[in-house]
């Protein structure tokens, strides 16, 4: 299939891609980065905005820094610019590590950070990554910039807190310390599809952080800070406990869904402890 027509414009700085997308055919505009996500929506017809404003080359958006021990990454920072090391990984490996294992090379050599979060696929490894690693969002809009923590960014299955003309410019991590320890697995049908389950567990005592996950659950990331009490044991008595937390709190889910889930999260702090 073929997209609708729309009115392409390609802004030179943020505040005219943010004038641009309020002001031109109404406001029914649509931000492109990557165009991996927006792309096949665009060509099905299930996304068919008058204007797409192209903001991939804008260098405000493609900048990586460190303030105060912060990791602050731009929105149009690709996937293989992480796996390959192009931004400085703060995180002891995990960034690196969740971008190797998105899609494939093809798709990380153009699809973005922020185009991947502001898609809000609940089986996407940013969306879930970003909520265990405990990230903070900066989005702009003409009004000016707020700050959204990632675990509420996410309201549902491709929901976001981005307001219309809203525009997410960049990713702030904490100032993880040497202490800091993660793990994160997914379970896919095969490499390079989307995850059916991912478990995610990040730990830095300095930080008070202790944030254990359950994604691709069809809804905004699940922490379960209940589940600290596992963080220790054996992996398959942590499977165990998972799945009798996962069947209360989620009562609708099936007994595959279940197992999925907590067998994703058990592996992930297995993977943790073996660190």
């Amino acid at each position: 299939m073929k997209a609708g027509a729309f009115d392409y414009v390609r802004p030179d700085s943020i505040p005219a891609a943010l004038n641009a997308a309020l002001t031109m055919n109404d406001g029914d505009a649509r931000y492109m980065a990557g165009s991996q996500s927006l792309g096949p929506m665009l060509n099905l017809r299930l996304a068919e905005p008058a204007t797409v404003v192209d903001i991939r080359q804008l260098a405000a958006l493609r900048s990586h820094r460190i303030e105060g021990g912060r990791l602050i990454i731009g929105a149009s920072i690709t996937h293989a610019e992480i796996e390959d090391g192009v931004v400085t990984d703060t995180t002891h490996g995990m960034l690196p590590a969740v971008a190797r294992n998105i899609a494939y090379r093809a798709i990380r050599n153009r699809g973005t950070l922020g185009g991947s979060l502001a898609h809000a696929d609940p089986a996407a490894d940013w969306v879930n990554c970003m909520v265990a690693l405990g990230a903070i969002f900066h989005i702009a809009s003409a009004q000016g910039q707020r700050l959204v923590a990632a675990a509420d960014f996410t309201k549902g299955s491709y929901q976001t807190a981005l307001a219309a003309g809203e525009l997410l410019t960049a990713v702030e991590l904490p100032a993880f310390t040497r202490e800091m320890r993660w793990g994160y697995y997914k379970v896919c049908t095969k490499v390079g599809e989307f995850a059916s389950a991912i478990g995610a567990v990040v730990i830095d005592p300095d930080l008070g952080i202790i944030n254990l996950l359950i994604g691709a659950i069809e809804a905004r990331p699940l922490l379960a800070p209940a589940l600290t009490s596992v963080l220790k044991l054996p992996p398959d008595a942590a499977r165990d406990a998972i799945s009798v937390h996962l069947a209360q709190a989620l009562p609708q889910a099936t007994d595959v869904f279940v197992h999925q889930h907590a067998v994703a999260l058990a592996r992930a702090i297995d993977q943790m402890n073996r660190r």
